[in-house]
């Protein structure tokens, strides 16, 4: 019954757009029922910007289940039963959409990559291992292999109603229409994405307001997620420097500091100028380890400058994390790097409590 697609590798915004689509489809007017429909969100931020869309599905369905790591609000509606997973488990990993009727069906299954690509915002650019359809017997398979992984923490009537649900399907044959009905709408997907594609890249150097639309501190996002490396750094000139209004070829210099931090950056990164001598990296999907290679890249570089500048032998303090938490703790970072400028050390850490590691793959 599995439908044997390849998974394909689609961003955060495209998945969006899909599963958008089989909610609506789970509200249409249609005498087919039952309906059962299940929804992994992840995390709980994710499930609030649906909730209203859920409680009108809960009033056409037989029985919808939504799953999340920390469990979801305890005033869920009528018929709609709430299962929380655990960080480490796979299904914690997993954004899912099923919707099953004896007539319809429809599905959503991507796998989060903790990863990246190039996009206007942090979230959007979340990569996923997935595949979608609008095929009865591929939503059935989903819908069995999802009751089967969370009966234990389903209710005796919400297994009851979900066994009911899946026992009427089978009696009755999938559509024979379903494979050219869901070409046209792959169609459809492929033209809205390539239509919501910006048209010029962003710029790395982000100020405040930039750096808050793209890491999503006024939008939708959630702790315990993607991970992100952060890089503090100053850069300092050695005591008793001229003052650089006074000296010749400042401005060059301070744009060759700038050249050698932006040279490091993959098109998903970012940076942040916070002072004149002081930038925060943001790089998502990077472990530790590659973010000491990146300070390292850093130090090699700027320590290269002293040759098209031999009067200044510029000093170069760091911080670095990993952390999944939502905003992200760019104050944390910036005081960790103080410390080490104060300690005289290269490179500092993020406190625990600060820089947390990715969940569990």
């Amino acid at each position: 019954m599995h439908s044997g697609r390849t998974p394909e590798q689609f961003t955060k915004r495209s998945l969006v757009a899909v599963s958008h689509a089989i909610e609506r489809a789970a509200l249409a007017e249609a005498e087919d029922g039952p309906l059962v429909v299940f929804a992994l969100f992840q995390r709980l931020p994710y499930f609030d910007r649906e909730r209203e869309v859920y409680r009108r599905v809960a009033g056409r369905a037989a029985a919808t289940v939504v799953a999340m790591v920390g469990g979801p609000p305890p005033d869920l509606p009528e018929r709609t039963y709430g299962v929380t997973l655990d960080e480490t488990e796979e299904l914690a990993r997993e954004w899912s959409v099923v919707v099953l009727s004896p007539r319809f069906g429809a599905t959503l299954v991507a796998h989060d990559r903790g990863d990246v690509a190039p996009a206007p915002t942090l979230e959007s650019g979340r990569l996923f291992d997935g595949r979608w359809g609008f095929r009865r017997d591929e939503a059935l398979h989903e819908a069995i292999r999802l009751r089967e992984q969370l009966a234990e923490r389903l209710p005796a009537e919400a297994r009851t109603a979900l066994d009911e649900a899946i026992a009427r399907v089978r009696d009755i044959p999938a559509g024979p229409g379903e494979p050219r009905a869901e070409a046209a709408l792959r169609l459809l997907a492929r033209r809205a994405d390539r239509n919501t594609r910006p048209d010029t890249p962003t710029e790395a150097i982000l100020d405040e307001p930039g750096l808050r639309l793209w890491a999503g501190m006024d939008g939708v996002t959630a702790s315990g997620t993607l991970p992100v490396a952060l890089v503090g750094l100053r850069v300092d000139e050695p005591p008793g420097s001229p003052e650089r209004f006074l000296r010749r070829g400042a401005a060059r210099e301070g744009h060759a500091v700038l050249t050698a931090i932006t040279a490091v950056l993959r098109p998903v990164d970012r940076a942040l100028r916070v002072a004149d001598n002081e930038y925060q990296l943001l790089l998502p999907g990077l472990d530790e380890p590659a973010a000491l290679e990146v300070v390292r890249r850093l130090h090699d570089a700027i320590g290269a400058l002293a040759r098209s500048y031999p009067f200044l032998a510029y000093t170069m303090h760091a911080a670095v994390g990993v952390t999944t938490r939502r905003p992200l703790p760019t104050a944390d970072l910036r005081a960790a790097v103080d410390w080490a400028a104060r300690k005289g050390l290269p490179v500092a850490g993020l406190p625990p409590e600060t820089a947390d590691a990715a969940p569990a793959r």
